[in-house]
This record gives structure tokens, sequence and C-alpha cells, in this order.
């Protein structure tokens, strides 16, 4: 990946609970005490400099707003599109993503090979899903067999599980991700029943853990996500209906919360115009109004709760929206931290999230202060610059 000396003078710069007027230095594409000989210089004076953005629940291979479409239409219009997704969300400021479900290796080689600008990746390869889980994309009536694609796979029992956990890992994936309950973009399962047994889900866990590895589960309700975190399952992905009593079990377990309000606030406004079935439509106005309540419930639990967007075909560009509509359930502060510092636990890589010495040289330099503007966080004409690993996208 490309990487550059750089040294930012005269910016505000967050450092996890404010902003203080400082320069930094970017050397070789990380964050150093003192400048490189021959650095570039990048005046920044009276601007904010923060780290670069994370989005921990992307999808590259969200091709188009139909399952099948995405999961058996030709993988290289898959990749050639998911390039063109991962470079607009570079641009729009978001310098990592978490790919999960989809993704693969050769993605992943051709963003190291510097094919094309793209945030750092992190893919967890397929969802595994059980048949008739969310990660099936069949109706009820259509007869035919389907075992996988390019964003999920159908797995069911425990040695099943096993191997396919085992070949993800082998073949590079950051973590795991399992389909825990119903979802709006499936046809056959209701939202609130969880999937897989309480055995499936262990298994999983087991393998990926003896690998230092984590499994990010898809679950919407209450008894969902307890069966997930029951299982040893550490980032619940949506979670919109849990209550009180589950925010405090995922606390006291560790789980994190990754939200995903873009989605549903795009497809409730969007959905129908670029095709998104009725099916999926009904489904997406269940938990519409509830994902702001989840993100509160959890802060008041004391749950590390991180950033999503979760955006599908099309509605990709509402990447920002999400950023807005978090702001508004917890404040800018708190999202702030969900798409830096938190995200970077969850992924795991302490040179994530800020911009101390040792960090990544990833930082997004906006035009006002976003702790009393948190609109500069979202507007696209807030942002400066964007850089990563010292270099300006």
């Amino acid at each position: 990946m490309p990487a550059a000396s750089l040294s930012i003078t005269g910016a505000h710069v967050w450092h996890g609970d404010g902003f203080q007027q400082r320069d930094v230095h970017i050397v070789d594409g990380r964050v150093a005490e003192s400048a490189a000989d021959g650095a570039r210089m990048l005046d920044a004076g009276g601007a904010w400099l923060i780290p670069g953005l994370i989005d921990a629940h992307f999808h590259a291979y969200a091709t188009s707003m139909d399952g099948f479409e995405n999961e058996r239409g030709p993988l290289s219009y898959a990749a050639v599109n998911g390039a063109r997704r991962l470079t607009r969300a570079l641009q729009r400021g978001f310098t990592t993503v978490r790919d999960v479900a989809g993704g693969d290796i050769g993605l992943a080689q051709a963003i190291d090979a510097e094919l094309f600008p793209s945030p750092r990746y992190h893919f967890t390869g397929p969802a595994l899903s059980q048949t008739g889980g969310h990660g099936d994309p069949r109706s009820a009536h259509v007869d035919v067999c389907f075992s996988h694609g390019h964003m999920c796979e159908v797995v069911d029992g425990v040695d099943n599980l096993r191997v396919a956990v085992r070949e993800r890992l082998r073949t590079g994936a950051h973590a795991i991700k399992v389909m825990a309950s119903g979802g709006v973009f499936s046809l056959t399962d209701p939202i609130r029943i969880p999937q897989y047994s309480p055995e499936e889900l262990r298994a999983v866990v087991d393998e990926a853990t003896r690998r230092g590895s984590y499994v990010a589960a898809h679950a919407y309700s209450v008894e969902a996500v307890q069966h997930a975190i029951a299982a040893g399952i550490r980032s619940i992905e949506h979670g919109n209906l849990i209550d009180r009593e589950t925010a405090d079990l995922m606390a006291e377990a560790g789980a994190f919360l990754v939200p995903t309000l873009a989605a549903y606030d795009a497809m409730d406004r969007r959905g129908a115009e670029i095709g998104l079935n009725e099916v999926s439509l009904a489904k997406n106005s269940e938990v519409l109004s509830k994902g702001q309540d989840a993100v509160r419930l959890a802060h008041a639990a004391d749950v590390r709760v991180g950033f999503g967007t979760d955006l599908m075909g099309d509605l990709e560009d509402d990447q920002l929206a999400g950023i807005r509509l978090q702001v508004e359930a917890s404040g800018a502060e708190a999202t702030l931290r969900s798409m830096t510092a938190v995200n970077a636990e969850l992924i795991g890589d302490r040179a994530l999230g800020h911009l101390e010495a040792g960090a990544y040289g990833d930082a997004v330099l906006l035009a006002s202060d976003p702790l009393a503007d948190p609109s500069a966080l979202w507007r696209q004409d807030a942002r400066v610059s964007v850089i990563r690993a010292g270099v300006t996208v």
C-alpha cells in the first residue's frame, strides 16, 4: 500500500476526548514524534484533524438489491464494482473497512498490490447461514439448489461449520460472520427467530478463537442476541430490537454492538424506487425506528458501540448519512469514538483509531469543529483532505 511522509501543522487534533492544537508528523505512513527530512508540508491552521474513519460493517460485493444477483452474478463484475465501492468509501474519509459477508483474498491482494485506491481492508469471506436463514437468498416457491455465493454460504451441522471456518481462516479471513437471526434482505425467515443451534454457534466460536480470531453475528432480537452472546460471539451486528436486559448482558460478556442505521433509513427512503422487494420493505419497517433506541440502550449499559453502514447496491452513497443518524442517537463525541477508537478495538489493531506515535498515518481534515458543528462529520464539503498512510487522497 502506498505510504509517504507528511507533516500536518497547526491543526486542532482529536485525542479521544477532545481537541488540542499540535503538529502531526507522518513518516513512511506512520505517525512519528518528529518530521522526516524532505516530508511534504500541509498547513492545517484553523482546521480540525481526526483519525481516519472506520466502517465496521461494509459490503464490497453487494452489487445489487437482489440477493440472487449478489450471490450468483459473475465474480469478476462483483470484484470490479467492489473496487469502485472501496475507492468511494476512501474518498468519503473511511480509511479502514471491515467487510462482514463477502470479500476474499484476491480482492485483498489487489489492494496490497496498489491496483486501485482503497481503505485498509479486513474481510470475513462469505457469511455462514443455516438453510432457510438470512444468508439463503431463495424465496419459498423457488425450487433450485443454493449452497454458496460471493457473500453467503449455506452450511448446516457442527462438523461442516468447523470445516467452513477453517477454510476461511486458511484463506486470510480477518473474522467469521454468522447469521444468528432473520433479516431484512432475506425472504423466508422471521426477523426475531434465532438461527443456528447453540452447538453450531459454539463450534464456530471455538474454531475462530483457537486461531486468535473472533465471530461477528447478524442478530436483531432479544432472543437472537442473547443466543449469540451465550455462544461467545464478540460482535453483534445491527441489534435493533434489544432491550435493557440484553444490553446489560452484552456489556457483561464484553460484546460489541455495531449499529447500521444508514441501511434502514436508505431502504425506507429509496428502496422501492430502486427495486427492493415488498417482503424486505415490510421487514425494514419493523426495525427502522428501533435502531437509534438500541444505540441509546447500549451506551446506557456501557456496551462498546461501534459504527457500520451495511449498504447494498446503489444505496452505497448514503454511507455518510449513517454518521448523522448515529450522532442523533448518541452525540458527536461518542459517534466519533465509535468510528475510530471503538472500531479499532473491535478489529484488534492498535495502530488504528488514533493519531499518536505509532498509529497509521490515516486522517481526515475537517473545515470546522465537529463537536460544535457535528454536520462536519457527514458533509462531504466539510472534508478538506482525506489522508491514508501519509498520502492525500
